[in-house]
C-alpha cells in the first residue's frame, strides 16, 4: 500500500483541514515527519488508521476523544495505490450528546479510472479494506503504523499470535492453517478406512498359514 493523498479535519490537534499530497513528498525519495511533541505527527497515522479501519490502535485515541475539543466532528479522507489500482476511504464521525462517537459518513472507492463506489456501510467497508489489505486492525498497527512504545510487543507476541499474523501478511495460509487442515481430514480419512479394514479382517479371523493349515487338517483338505 503506497500512500497517494490524505485529508484530515477535527481530528485530535488538527481542528482545521490539512491536506498532504504524497505523490508529491516521495518524488524525492524518502522523506521524514518531523515536529514537537503534541504538533499531531502521530495524528496523520491516526487519521490512516481511522480511514480504513474505524478506530485507532493506540491508547487513549478511541471514541469521541480522538475529535478535537473545539469541533462536533471529524472526518478523514485517504487515497492509497494498491498494485495498479488506487482507492478512497473516507469517514466522518461526529460527537453525539452522550459523548460516544457516531459515524455520519463511511464510503470506499475504486478511483482507478473513474471514481466507483465499492460500498457506503461501514461494516461492508471494514470487511472489505480487512480483505483487500489482508490486514486486521491489530497487523496494520503492528506492522504498518507501529505505535510508540509498542515495538518491544511486537517483538514478544506469543508464537501462535505471531504465526497467525505473519500468515496474514504475507497470505501464507494456504500453507499454514489450511495445509494443516488438509493434513488432518486426510488423517481422518486414512484411520477411518483402517477401522473398516480392521473390522473386516476381525470378521474373517486369524488367516496366518498356520492357521490355514489347521483349517485344512480338521477338515481333512491337503
Amino acid at each position: 500500500m503506497r500512500p497517494v493523498y490524505l485529508s484530515i479535519r477535527g481530528l485530535h490537534s488538527f481542528r482545521d483541514a490539512v491536506e498532504i499530497d504524497f505523490d508529491t513528498l516521495c518524488s524525492g525519495g524518502v522523506f521524514g515527519i518531523f515536529g514537537p511533541t503534541g504538533s499531531g505527527k502521530s495524528t496523520i497515522l491516526d487519521a490512516m488508521t481511522f480511514a480504513l479501519y474505524g478506530k485507532i490502535g493506540r491508547s487513549g485515541a478511541t471514541g469521541a476523544s480522538m475529535i478535537n475539543q473545539a469541533e462536533k466532528e471529524a472526518m478523514v479522507v485517504y487515497t492509497f495505490r494498491l498494485g495498479v489500482r488506487v482507492y478512497t476511504a473516507e469517514r466522518r464521525v461526529k460527537r453525539s450528546k452522550d459523548d460516544t462517537l457516531q459515524t455520519t459518513r463511511a464510503r470506499f472507492l475504486d478511483v482507478t479510472d473513474e471514481a466507483v463506489v465499492l460500498t457506503d456501510k461501514v461494516g461492508d467497508m471494514n470487511a472489505s479494506i480487512e480483505q483487500l489489505l489482508g490486514l486486521k486492525l491489530a497487523d496494520f498497527t503492528r506492522a504498518v503504523v507501529l505505535p510508540q512504545n509498542k515495538f518491544s510487543e511486537f517483538l514478544h507476541l506469543k508464537g501462535s499470535d505471531r504465526r497467525e499474523m505473519l500468515q496474514r501478511l504475507f497470505n501464507l495460509h494456504k500453507y499454514g492453517d489450511d495445509l494443516n487442515h488438509k493434513i488432518k481430514e486426510g488423517l481422518q480419512h486414512l484411520q477411518g478406512e483402517h477401522r473398516v479394514i480392521d473390522g473386516e479382517l476381525q470378521g474373517i479371523g486369524e488367516a496366518s498359514e498356520a492357521a490355514v493349515n489347521r483349517a485344512k487338517k480338521r477338515s481333512g483338505g491337503s
